[in-house]
C-alpha cells in the first residue's frame, strides 16, 4: 500500500498527475464535491446564523467509502483539489467528510499539471484556507437563500416550475433591456457619400466624405455640383503609429475570442479548456490574472527568437484592473511553450493553438505602421473627401495573433496601402455614389459580448460566467436566435460619367441568429422580479455583493454577519409581495373579435404563450390557441392571433383519411390518420395547401418503407434527435459514421441488430414480459426496474437477481412522483 494518498477532484486530472510521482503516492479521484446542500430541502438552518446542512449525495457515497478506507491505511494525505474557492471548499468537505487526522493531512495547490508544478507544490504544502472556504459557503448559501426564497413566489404569481437565481435573474435583465431598446429603436436614414478616384499614374483607390445628407433630394443636388468638376489633393499627412498585443487570457477573455474566431460557445469553452488544463497542457483555466511568471516569459522569449527572430521579442509584464480578482495565479498559457502543435483532438487543438498564440503575441515586439490620410477637394463646392491607407512597416506580434472585437461590420471597407500622391496632384474621378444608410439599433448579446458585460459590471467571477449563460438558457428565460432577419430596399445615387442613375438595392436586417434572445416567460419573470425585488435586480447591488465574498475571502469580512445583512431586507420583502403583488401573465390586449365582441388578448399561460378570446369571469368559458414558435407575446399582432384560432386547418382527404395542417410543440405540422409529418424551415401553417401536404405524406411513405426484412421482420430507417437509425421489432438502433447509412447492406443490417441485441441481453438480469416488467443494470454497479416510463432504482446492496415479481410491482407502485413536495417545504 503506497504511503500517500492524493486526492484530486476530477479522475482526468489524477490520471495526468499518477505519472509525475513516483509509486509511493496513490492518487484517485473525489468526481467534484463529496458534499452539498441537500436538492429537496433549504439545507440552511437561518435560526443558527445560516449555518448550512451538508449532505453526502447517494450517488457519492461508494466514494467516500472507498476514500476513507485509502485515508486510513496511508500515512499522508495530500489534498489537491483546484486552487480557487470552489477548490479549497472541495478539500475542506474531503476533510470534514472523510474525518481526516489534521497532523496526517496536507493541502497542496498548482496552477498547471506539470512535474515542475506538482513537485514544488509537494516541497511547499499549507492548510486548508478557511476563508476561501468561508468565501464559497457565503456564496452557495446566499444563492441557496434567494433561490429558494424567490421561486415559490414565482409559482404563486405567474406559473409553476419557475425559477430565480441571483446572477442569473440579473443576466436576464441584461438581456430583456437591451431587446427593450431594439424594440423602441426608430431607424433614421441618410445618404453617405463615397468616390472612387485615379492618379495621374493610374493608381485607383476610394475615399467617403464626412458630411451626410438628409435626403435623396439633397444628395442628388450635392452629386450635380461634382458634375465636370476637377479634383486634387488638398492635404497628405503621413504618420508613424504602433500597434500594441493583446495581454494573455484570462477566463473572460478567452471565452470571448473562443467565440468570435472559434464559435465556441462559453460552457464548450470551458469543458475544453478543462481537458487540457487536466492533461498537464495549459495553466488554470479561471482566473483574473493577466500576468505570466518569469519561467514563462522566459521560455515565451526563447519561442519566439527561435522561431522568428530576436527583433520580435518584447518581454512585457501585464497587471491586472480586475478588482478582488479570485486566482492570485497566472493568465491562462500553455506549460511548455516549445509544444506548439500537440497531438489532440480537433476542438481542444483549435483551443490549445489560439492560447498558445495569443500567449506568445504578448510577449512580441509591437507591430509598426505608417498611416496615411489624404485630403480631395474641388472648386465646385467647399465640401471635401478623405481616403485613409496604413501600410504594415514591421509586423512584429501581427505575425502571430491579432485579436478579435464584437462589432459587427461598423467599417465598410478595410484600410489598405494607397498609392503615391502629393499635395496638388491632380485626380479623375470614376465615380461618386449616394448610399442610402439606416441608423443601427444596440446589437444583441452573444455569449461572448453577455460575458464581457457581465465582467464589465463586476458581476459574477470567473467560475460563474459559463454556468450563468447555461442556466438562463436552460430555464427557457433565453434562447438563441433563429431568425436569418429580413429584406429592407434602399436606395443608391450615383454619378458616372457625367450623368446620374438611381439603383434599388435591398439589404438583410434584424438578424438574431446565434444572439441571446429573451423568451416571453423570460420577459414576464424579469418585469416581475424588478417591480418587486429591484434591488436584488440592481447590477450596483449584485457587483457589491461580489466585493463582500472577495473581502470574505480576503479575511476582512465575517461571512455569517455579511448574510444577516442581506437576509434582514430580503426575507421581509419576499413575505410582502408573496402577500400583496397581484399575479402576473404579461397580459397585451389586442383587440376585440368580430363574430362575438369578446376581448381578444395575449398572455402567458399555463401551458406558455397563448392567445385568448373572452375573459375568466364571463359566463361563456375563454377560447384558447397557443402562439406558434416564432411568436411573441409583446409583438403578435390582432390579425395574427385570430389567424391561430382557424388551426387545426382542414385541408382534404389522403387515401380516404383527413388531412389537417397544425402547430404542435416541436412546430408546425401536417396530420393524416395517426401519422405527423413536420412542415420543412420557413413553411407556414397557414399557407401549405392540399398538393403539398401530399407531397410531403408521399416522401414520409417512402421514407419509412422498409428497407429490408430480418429474421421475418420489417427494418425501416430514419433520423431521430441522436443521428440516423434503423428500427427493428421495435427496437431503436442508432448507425454511427462506421456505416453507410444511405448504402446499408444485409450484412449491415443484421450486425447491428446483432450488436444491439447483444447489448441488451448483457444490460437485461430479470423480466417479466406478460407484465412489461424488466430489470436491467445502470451506473455504479446499481440496477434499475422499468415499466414503461417508470424506472425505479435499487441500493447497490440489493441483489437485483432475487426480486420477485411481486416485489417489483409494489417498489413500482411506491414510485408516485409527489410533485408539490418540494414546494411545501419551501414554504415551511
Amino acid at each position: 500500500m503506497p504511503k500517500n494518498l492524493v486526492i484530486v477532484e476530477s479522475p482526468a486530472k489524477a490520471k495526468t498527475i499518477e505519472r509525475f510521482l513516483g509509486k509511493d503516492y496513490q492518487v484517485e479521484s473525489s468526481f467534484g464535491h463529496i458534499a452539498d446542500l441537500p436538492s429537496n430541502e433549504l439545507g440552511v438552518d437561518v435560526e443558527k446564523g445560516f449555518e448550512p446542512k451538508y449532505v453526502v449525495d447517494k450517488e457519492k457515497k461508494p466514494i467516500v467509502k472507498k476514500l476513507k478506507e485509502l485515508a486510513k491505511k496511508a500515512d499522508t494525505i495530500w489534498l489537491a483539489s483546484d486552487e480557487d474557492r470552489e477548490g479549497e471548499a472541495i478539500s475542506w468537505h474531503l476533510s470534514e467528510t472523510l474525518g481526516l487526522d489534521k497532523d496526517k493531512t496536507k493541502r497542496i495547490v498548482f496552477n498547471s499539471i506539470t512535474k515542475s508544478a506538482i513537485q514544488r507544490a509537494i516541497e511547499n504544502p499549507r492548510d486548508i484556507n478557511y476563508d476561501l472556504v468561508n468565501a464559497q459557503q457565503a456564496r452557495r448559501v446566499l444563492d441557496r437563500l434567494v433561490g429558494y426564497e424567490l421561486s415559490p413566489v414565482l409559482w404563486k404569481k405567474i406559473k409553476p416550475g419557475l425559477s430565480a437565481g441571483r446572477v442569473q435573474s440579473v443576466a436576464v435583465r441584461l438581456i430583456v433591456e437591451r431587446e427593450r431598446e431594439i424594440e423602441k429603436f426608430n431607424p433614421e436614414a441618410s445618404f453617405r457619400i463615397r468616390a472612387e478616384f485615379k492618379t495621374e499614374e493610374g493608381g485607383v483607390f476610394q475615399a467617403k466624405m464626412g458630411k451626410t445628407f438628409a435626403t435623396k433630394e439633397e444628395a442628388e443636388t450635392f452629386l450635380k455640383q461634382n458634375i465636370g468638376a476637377d479634383f486634387f489633393v488638398s492635404n497628405l499627412d503621413k504618420k508613424p503609429a504602433k500597434k500594441s498585443p493583446a495581454p494573455p487570457f484570462t477566463t473572460s477573455t478567452l471565452q470571448q475570442e473562443a467565440s468570435r474566431k472559434l464559435y465556441f460557445s462559453v460552457a464548450r469553452t470551458m469543458q475544453v479548456a478543462q481537458r487540457l488544463y487536466e492533461a498537464g497542457l495549459i495553466t488554470y483555466m479561471r482566473t483574473d490574472s493577466v500576468s505570466l511568471s518569469n519561467e514563462a516569459l522566459q521560455a515565451a522569449k526563447e519561442a519566439i527568437v527561435e522561431n522568428y527572430g530576436e527583433k520580435y521579442s518584447h518581454t512585457r509584464k501585464y497587471t491586472g484592473k480586475s478588482k478582488g480578482a479570485q486566482e492570485a495565479h497566472e493568465a491562462i498559457r500553455p506549460t511548455d511553450m516549445k509544444l506548439q502543435n500537440p497531438s489532440l483532438e480537433r476542438d481542444q487543438a483549435k483551443l490549445y493553438e489560439l492560447i498558445w498564440k495569443r500567449t506568445l503575441a504578448s510577449q512580441m515586439s509591437d507591430a509598426e505602421l505608417e498611416r496615411t490620410s489624404v485630403k480631395i477637394a474641388t472648386k465646385a463646392h467647399n465640401d471635401e473627401f478623405t481616403a485613409n491607407g496604413e501600410v504594415v512597416k514591421f509586423d512584429g506580434f501581427l505575425k502571430v495573433y491579432l485579436e478579435s472585437t464584437d462589432e459587427e461590420d461598423l467599417a465598410e471597407e478595410q484600410e489598405g496601402m494607397l498609392p503615391a500622391m502629393k499635395v496638388n496632384d491632380s485626380l479623375y474621378l470614376n465615380y461618386i455614389t449616394a448610399t442610402e444608410r439606416f441608423t443601427r439599433p444596440p446589437y444583441r448579446y452573444t455569449e461572448a459580448s453577455l460575458v464581457k458585460r457581465l465582467e464589465e459590471l463586476g458581476i459574477g467571477r470567473p467560475s460563474t460566467y459559463a454556468p450563468t449563460i447555461s442556466t438562463i438558457q436552460n430555464r427557457g428565460y433565453v434562447e438563441k436566435g433563429s431568425v436569418e432577419g429580413k429584406e429592407r430596399p434602399y436606395v443608391q445615387l450615383v454619378l458616372e460619367g457625367g450623368t446620374i442613375s438611381e439603383k434599388q438595392l435591398s439589404e438583410m436586417i434584424g438578424s438574431d441568429k446565434g444572439k441571446l434572445v429573451p423568451t416571453d416567460i423570460g420577459i414576464i419573470v424579469n418585469d416581475f422580479l424588478v417591480n418587486h425585488f429591484s434591488k436584488i435586480l440592481d447590477y450596483n447591488f449584485t457587483a457589491q455583493v461580489e466585493e463582500d465574498f472577495d473581502e470574505i475571502a480576503a479575511g476582512e469580512e465575517d461571512w455569517k454577519k455579511m448574510l444577516g445583512q442581506f437576509y434582514k431586507e430580503f426575507h421581509p420583502n419576499v413575505e410582502e409581495v408573496e402577500e400583496n403583488a397581484e399575479r402576473a401573465s404579461g397580459e397585451r390586449v389586442l383587440g376585440t373579435d368580430p363574430k362575438t365582441g369578446r376581448q381578444v388578448a395575449a398572455r402567458l399561460g399555463r401551458f406558455g404563450p397563448m392567445v385568448q378570446i373572452g375573459t375568466a369571469e364571463e359566463e361563456e368559458k375563454p377560447l384558447f390557441a397557443s402562439l406558434l414558435p416564432e411568436q411573441s407575446i409583446n409583438t403578435i399582432t390582432f390579425e395574427e392571433a385570430m389567424d391561430l384560432f382557424k388551426l387545426p386547418r382542414k385541408l382534404g382527404e389522403y387515401k380516404g383519411e383527413d388531412i389537417e395542417a397544425n402547430v404542435g410543440r416541436y412546430g408546425p405540422y401536417i396530420r393524416v390518420g395517426k401519422q405527423f409529418i413536420s412542415l420543412d424551415k420557413g413553411e407556414s401553417v397557414f399557407d401549405v395547401d392540399l398538393e403539398r401536404a401530399i407531397e410531403l405524406i408521399k416522401a414520409k411513405e417512402e421514407a419509412n418503407a422498409p428497407i429490408a426484412t430480418y429474421k421475418g421482420k420489417e427494418v425501416t430507417k430514419g433520423k431521430g434527435r441522436f443521428g440516423p437509425y434503423i428500427k427493428w421489432d421495435g427496437m431503436f438502433i442508432n448507425v454511427n459514421k462506421k456505416y453507410d447509412f444511405d448504402n446499408l447492406s444485409k450484412e449491415d443490417i443484421a450486425e447491428l441488430i446483432e450488436a444491439k441485441k447483444k447489448k441488451e441481453a448483457e444490460k437485461l438480469v430479470q423480466e417479466w414480459p406478460s407484465e412489461g416488467i424488466r430489470i436491467e443494470k445502470a451506473r455504479w454497479g446499481r440496477h434499475n426496474i422499468l415499466k414503461g416510463r417508470t424506472k425505479v432504482e435499487l441500493s447497490k446492496d440489493v441483489d437485483a437477481t432475487k426480486i420477485s415479481l411481486e416485489e417489483a410491482k409494489a417498489l413500482l407502485d411506491k414510485k408516485a412522483p409527489k410533485k408539490s413536495s418540494t414546494r411545501t417545504k419551501a414554504k415551511k
